[in-house]
C-alpha cells in the first residue's frame, strides 16, 4: 500500500532534498542565524515570565475553540493591542500564522471569486488559495502589470490580490502602495501577509503595511504571526471591523481550532510592550541584516539585498547547500538551508536571519564561518 513512499524517499535523497527533524537544545553556545527571533525576545525574561504567569493562572492550554471555552481576557487584550500598535481597526487572534492565512483566504473568497497571487507567496497562502475554491491566477513576482491585467479581465467577480509584504526566502519587499492603488482601480481587495514585516519594518516595527500607509484602509487585510519578531506563538488577522466580525462567523480555522494557549497570548502581549518601550530594536535588526549581506557580498557570495531581517545567500545545488549548512553547524553557526520545494525559484540557498541582540563579534564570527565553509561548498561566485 505504501511502497511508493520508499521510492519517493530514495528519489529525494538522491536529489539532496531529504529532510530531518533536528531537536533544538534548551541551552547552546551555537550562534543561531536560522530562527526568526528577529528582536531577540523569545528568551527575554519579561516575555518568558509573562508566559509562565499566564500558565499558572489560566492553565497550560486553552481547552477548546475560542467560541466555546478557549478565549480569555488575554486574547481580547492582545487583539486590542495588536490593532492599536499596527494602526488597524480590529484584530482576531488565531493559533498560528498558518491558520490565520487559511482562515482569511477561505472566508473572504470561495467558488465564483477570483484570487490574484504573487508567485512567491508563503506556503500557507498557497494552501489558502487552494482551499478557497476560487479561481486563482498566479502573477509574476511583484509584477504589477500582470496583476492589473488579471483584475481587468476577471469580469464582475469579487477579487482579492494576495501577497507577502517581506518575502520569506529572499527578504525583498512587495510594492504595497502600488498594489493597493491597482486594487482600488479595479475594485478589488488586498490581503498582505506581514509576518516578516511586523516588529522589523516601519516606524517602531509597526510593519510594512503600516509603513505603506495602508493600515486603516477599508480594502486591505493584514495577517501576521506572533512567532517571529514577538518571540511567542500564534497569528492574527488585522483589518476593517466588519471583516473581523465576518471571520468570527465563517473562518473554519478560528471556529474549529483550539484557541491559542494563554501563555502564548501573554508572551506576545509582553513582547509588544517591550517593542513599544524599546523602538531601537527594529533598527538594530535591519542594521545587522545589512552588515551581514554587505560583508558576504564583498567576500564573493551572491547575496540578496534585505528589506527586513532575512538575508539569502545562493548555493550552487541542493547538495551543496545542505553540506554548507552542516559545515556551518559543525563550527557552531546555525543557518537555514532552503531547497526545493521550499524555494519558488528552485535555487537552493542559505537563509540567514538577523537579530537585534547580535553583537559585532557575533556578526564577525558568522561572516568568517560562512565564508570559510562556503568556499569549500563552491558557493563563491567570484574571487575576493
Amino acid at each position: 500500500m505504501f511502497d511508493w513512499i520508499d521510492t519517493r524517499a530514495e528519489a529525494r535523497a538522491k536529489a539532496g532534498l531529504a529532510r530531518r527533524v533536528r531537536p533544538r537544545p534548551a541551552t547552546s553556545t551555537d550562534l543561531d542565524l536560522a530562527g526568526n527571533d528577529y528582536l531577540g525576545l523569545a528568551r527575554d525574561k519579561r516575555v518568558t515570565g509573562a508566559a509562565a504567569a499566564a500558565s499558572l493562572r489560566w492553565g497550560a492550554g486553552s481547552t477548546g475553540s475560542r467560541l466555546v471555552t478557549g478565549s480569555t481576557e488575554l486574547h481580547t487584550e492582545l487583539e486590542y493591542e495588536l490593532a492599536n500598535f499596527c494602526g488597524a481597526q480590529s484584530a482576531l487572534v488565531f493559533s498560528s500564522g498558518y491558520a490565520a492565512n487559511l482562515g482569511a483566504l477561505t472566508a473572504l473568497t470561495g467558488p465564483g471569486t477570483a484570487i490574484v497571487a504573487d508567485q512567491h507567496i508563503h506556503a500557507s497562502l498557497i494552501d489558502g488559495c487552494r482551499l478557497s475554491k476560487a479561481d486563482v491566477v498566479v502573477a509574476g513576482h511583484c509584477d504589477l502589470p500582470k496583476v492589473a491585467h488579471a483584475l481587468s479581465t476577471r469580469g464582475k467577480r469579487r477579487a482579492l490580490v494576495v501577497t507577502d509584504s517581506v518575502f520569506s526566502v529572499d527578504g525583498d519587499l512587495a510594492p504595497l502602495a502600488e498594489l493597493a492603488a491597482t486594487c482600488r482601480e479595479h475594485d478589488a481587495a488586498l490581503v498582505v501577509d506581514d509576518a516578516h514585516g511586523l516588529g522589523v519594518v516601519g516606524e517602531g516595527g509597526r510593519g510594512a503595511v503600516h509603513a505603506a500607509g495602508l493600515a486603516k484602509s477599508p480594502d486591505v487585510v493584514t495577517t501576521v504571526t506572533l512567532s517571529k519578531a514577538l518571540g511567542a506563538q500564534g497569528g492574527a488577522v488585522l483589518g476593517p471591523s466588519r471583516v473581523i466580525r465576518h471571520l468570527v462567523d465563517t473562518a473554519r480555522t478560528f471556529i474549529f481550532d483550539t484557541g491559542l494557549a494563554p501563555s502564548s497570548a501573554a508572551a506576545a502581549l509582553a513582547a509588544l510592550k517591550v517593542l513599544r518601550e524599546e523602538p531601537e530594536r527594529p533598527a538594530r535588526a535591519l542594521e545587522v541584516a545589512a552588515e551581514l549581506a554587505n560583508r558576504l557580498r564583498e567576500n564573493g557570495f551572491r547575496v540578496s539585498t534585505p528589506a527586513a531581517a532575512v538575508v539569502s545567500v545562493l548555493a550552487p545545488s541542493p547538495e551543496a547547500a545542505f553540506g554548507w549548512a552542516e559545515a556551518c553547524r559543525a563550527q557552531g553557526v546555525v543557518v537555514g538551508c532552503f531547497r526545493p520545494p521550499s524555494v519558488p525559484d528552485q535555487i537552493s540557498r542559505l537563509r540567514l536571519t538577523a537579530r537585534a541582540d547580535l553583537t559585532e563579534a557575533d556578526v564577525e564570527r558568522a561572516v568568517r564561518v560562512i565564508t570559510e565553509t562556503g568556499a569549500s561548498a563552491g558557493a563563491v561566485s567570484r574571487p575576493r
